[in-house]
């Protein structure tokens, strides 16, 4: 009855970290959609602009695709480390449970959870560093005379309106 009680503790503290890890996830995922979303459309008014022959504007929506490839980049391998934290929270909770019976798999565990928490960390700090420069490109774009007066967003432009 003993190791029955060991194993739910050996379970519990890496399944919160499941738990939390899996919305930190949700939270990351939500956030690259959005950029992504934000570069196609960059992408496709450049395009526009270039084929219409409005350089200026295609030179300015270059340079925000840029800064949001960046971005992207940084959302990108936060996504990675976190999932990698996930994978290494949930091998953890398999190895403790393994390392009732068996006392080097308890060991493993303890590397794999310390090396998870550290993938979690760095990964959390990217997510960090996009937070911080996440309106660098809105205010860059506010201040590129580029952008101003180009009349309705690329998306709008040619619909006839009702």
């Amino acid at each position: 009855m003993n190791d029955i009680a060991r194993l739910f503790q050996a379970f519990l503290a890496p399944a919160l970290f499941v738990s939390a890890t899996a919305l930190l996830i949700l939270s990351i995922n939500v956030r690259l959609m959005g950029i992504v979303s934000r570069l196609r459309q960059y992408v496709h008014a450049k395009h526009d602009a270039a084929k219409n022959n409005r350089l200026q504007e295609a030179e300015a929506y270059t340079a925000q695709i840029g800064l949001i490839e960046r971005r992207a980049e940084m959302i990108r391998r936060c996504f990675l480390l976190v999932l990698i934290s996930l994978a290494g929270t949930i091998a953890s909770c398999l190895l403790l449970g393994f390392g009732l019976y068996w006392e080097n798999a308890a060991i493993a565990a303890v590397v794999v959870f310390v090396l998870a928490m550290l993938c979690l960390l760095v990964g959390t700090l990217y997510y960090i560093r996009e937070v911080i420069v996440a309106l660098s490109s809105v205010h860059n774009e506010a201040r590129d005379l580029r952008f101003m007066d180009l009349g309705p967003p690329p998306e709008i432009r040619g619909r006839n309106l009702l």
